[in-house]
């Protein structure tokens, strides 16, 4: 998997100022570390990311995971499927929710 594209959180820069140690920890151990692991490939990480956040109804960070999946290779078909694979496991309003964020993420992409 060495590949894939280095993965770079930006935690310093949009939250750095109001919670920087919030902010170190998502750039430096989440993003640094966990998101670069060896084991799965980014586009993979992207997909479980993008299914627990819409599995929890976590629609602001959904929307820069969404964009971040299709970074890292994850399709618009995938990223539909797995949503209307999660309706009947999440829910189905958290899932019309993520379609529309998603129709929203590709449109601006």
């Amino acid at each position: 998997m060495t590949n894939q594209p280095r993965q770079v959180g930006g935690g310093r820069k949009s939250i750095g100022e109001i919670a920087p140690k919030l902010a170190e920890l998502t750039d430096d151990v989440l993003f640094e570390d966990v998101w670069n692991r060896d084991g799965l490939a980014a586009r993979d990480r992207s997909l479980v990311t993008v299914a627990a956040l819409i599995s929890g109804g976590d629609a602001t960070q959904r929307k820069f995971h969404i964009g971040r999946a299709l970074e890292n290779g994850v399709t618009e078909t995938e990223i539909i499927e797995a949503i209307t694979h999660l309706a009947f496991y999440a829910g189905w309003p958290k899932a019309m929710t993520a379609v529309v964020v998603a129709r929203d993420v590709v449109a601006a992409s």
